[in-house]
C-alpha cells in the first residue's frame, strides 16, 4: 500500500508540475483553457472554477490542458439553424441554445441567417414572430448549450492558434521546463535536511551493525592516515578502505583535540558488475548543511542527471541500447517499490530523477510530444507561415497512437520481466 501511495504522489506531482507550467503560460498569453486534466479516462473528480474545469481521471498516464483552438470544439451555426439565446441587460448574448430549447423557457427563438462566433461576434437572424432580421452582438463569455453541457465560446484572440510564435512556443516549451524547475527544487529540499556531501577525510553517519561503529569510531572522527598512509579526502578513504575487505588497517584519527590509533577491519561486499569483492566500514560520507550551498548542490545535481539521461537517450537512438531496456509505468512502479524501501531521501531523490526524465522526454522532437509541436514552430520560423493545422494535426495524431502502441510493448516488457520470470 505505502508503494502505491508513493507512486502516486511522485508520477501526480510529475504530471501536476508539467501541466502547470502549460497552464501559466498560456494564462499569460491570454489563452482560455478550458481543462487541466491529471489523468485520462472517465472523470473521477471535476470543480470548475473560474473558466476552467479541473478534473481528475481514472488512468494516471499522464495529463493535459485543453486550450481553446486546439480542437474542434465549438458549434458551427449554418443558416437555417434555430437556437434559442439568453441576453443580458444590454442585449447581448449570454447564452446560445443549440438543442433542448424546452429547458429555456425564457430564451428567445432565433431563426440563424448568419453567425460568427469568433471574431466579429455576432448572429444575425429572424426572431419568431417578426420579419426583421436583426443583428444580435455575442458576450465574449457567452456559453454555448448542447446536450446539457454548457461551453463557453473562444474569441479568436482567446484561442493557442491566434498567439504569437514565441508565445506559443513558450506555453509549449513550459511544461517540460517546470519538470526541471521541480527536479531542482526537490534537489535543494534534499540538500537542506539531508546535507551537502564534502569531500573532507572525516567520517559522517555510522550504520548501527558496520565495522567502524564495532571498532569504535564516531562520527566526525578525522581520519589522518591508514596503514602509515596520509588522507586528504573521503575519496581517498573509500579507495583504499574498498581495496582492503576482511584486512585489518590501522586507522590514525583525530578526536576533540586528541590522536587515536584505531584498528578496524572492513566488511567483504560483492559490488554488481565486479568480479572482486569490495570492503566496506558503514559510514556515510561527510555533510554540511548550508542554504547556498543547497542551491549550488542542486543547481549540480540537475545537471549531472540531465547530461546522463541524454546520453542513454543517445545510445537509445544509436541501437546501443534497446527497447527491453525501457521501463514504462509499471517498471518505474517497481523501481519506486524498491527505492522507498530505503528511506524518503532516496525517495525524493528518485522522483527528481524522474522528473527530468519526463522533461528531456517530452523534449524529443516526436509528433504528439512537446518537442515534436516546437519541432513544427521551427519550420514555421523558417518558412515564414504555420504548417496547414489539418496536417499537422494528422502528423500528432500517428504520432500519438504510435506512442500508445510503444507504451504497450514497453509495459508488456516490463510483466514479463517482474511477473512472468
Amino acid at each position: 500500500m505505502n508503494t502505491v501511495i508513493a507512486f502516486i504522489v511522485i508520477f501526480g506531482a510529475l504530471v501536476f508540475f508539467h501541466e502547470l507550467g502549460h497552464f501559466i503560460f498560456a494564462k499569460r498569453a491570454g489563452i482560455l483553457c478550458r481543462e487541466f486534466a491529471i489523468g485520462f479516462g472517465p472523470k473521477i473528480f471535476a470543480h470548475k472554477k473560474g473558466e476552467t474545469v479541473y478534473t481528475l481521471r481514472l488512468l494516471p498516464l499522464g495529463g493535459y490542458v485543453r486550450m481553446a483552438g486546439e480542437d474542434p470544439e465549438m458549434v458551427d451555426l449554418k443558416a437555417g439553424h434555430r437556437v434559442g439565446v439568453v441576453c443580458n441587460e444590454q442585449e447581448e448574448i449570454v447564452k446560445i441554445i443549440v438543442n433542448g430549447k424546452d429547458r429555456y423557457p425564457k430564451a428567445r427563438v432565433i431563426e440563424v441567417e448568419e453567425a460568427d462566433l469568433e471574431h466579429q461576434l455576432l448572429i444575425r437572424g429572424y426572431e419568431d414572430g417578426e420579419e426583421e432580421l436583426k443583428s444580435f452582438s455575442i458576450h465574449r463569455e457567452a456559453v454555448i448549450a448542447e446536450d446539457g453541457i454548457e461551453t463557453q465560446i473562444s474569441p479568436w484572440d482567446r484561442q493557442f492558434s491566434s498567439k504569437t510564435l514565441g508565445q506559443r512556443a513558450i506555453t509549449i516549451f513550459a511544461g517540460p521546463l517546470f519538470n526541471f524547475i521541480l527536479a531542482f527544487i526537490v534537489f535543494i529540499i534534499i540538500a537542506l535536511v539531508q546535507g551537502i556531501p564534502t569531500n573532507e577525510p572525516e567520517l559522517g553517519q555510522l550504520t548501527p551493525d558496520g565495522a567502524a561503529k564495532e571498532a569504535g569510531l564516531v562520527q566526525g572522527d578525522k581520519i589522518i592516515s591508514i596503514n602509515g598512509e596520509g588522507m586528504s579526502s573521503w575519496q581517498e578513504i573509500v579507495e583504499l578502505i574498498q581495496k582492503n575487505p576482511q584486512t585489518e588497517m590501522d586507522f590514525t584519527v583525530e578526536r576533540d583535540g586528541n590522536t587515536l590509533q584505531i584498528p578496524v577491519t572492513p566488511d567483504s561486499r560483492q559490488i554488481e558488475g565486479e568480479e572482486k569483492e569490495s570492503g566496506v566500514i558503514g559510514v556515510y560520507g561527510p555533510v554540511e548543511k548550508d542554504f547556498f550551498g543547497s542551491i549550488v548542490y542542486a543547481a549540480k545535481e540537475t545537471y549531472f542527471w540531465t547530461t546522463e539521461i541524454f546520453k542513454m537517450v543517445g545510445k537509445l537512438v544509436t541501437g546501443q541500447f534497446s527497447i527491453d531496456m525501457l521501463s514504462g509505468p509499471v517498471g518505474i512502479y517497481v523501481s519506486t517499490e524498491v527505492v522507498a524501501q530505503s528511506g524518503i531521501m532516496n525517495l525524493m531523490k528518485w522522483a527528481g530523477v524522474l522528473s527530468i526524465n519526463l522533461g528531456i522526454m517530452n523534449l524529443l522532437p516526436l509528433p504528439a510530444l512537446d518537442g515534436g509541436r516546437l519541432l513544427f514552430f521551427l519550420v514555421e520560423a523558417v518558412r515564414g507561415k504555420p504548417i496547414d493545422r489539418h496536417k499537422e494535426g494528422m502528423v500528432h495524431f500517428v504520432g500519438f497512437a504510435l506512442l500508445m502502441l510503444l507504451m504497450i510493448v514497453v509495459t508488456w516488457n516490463d510483466i514479463q520481466r517482474f511477473f512472468l520470470q
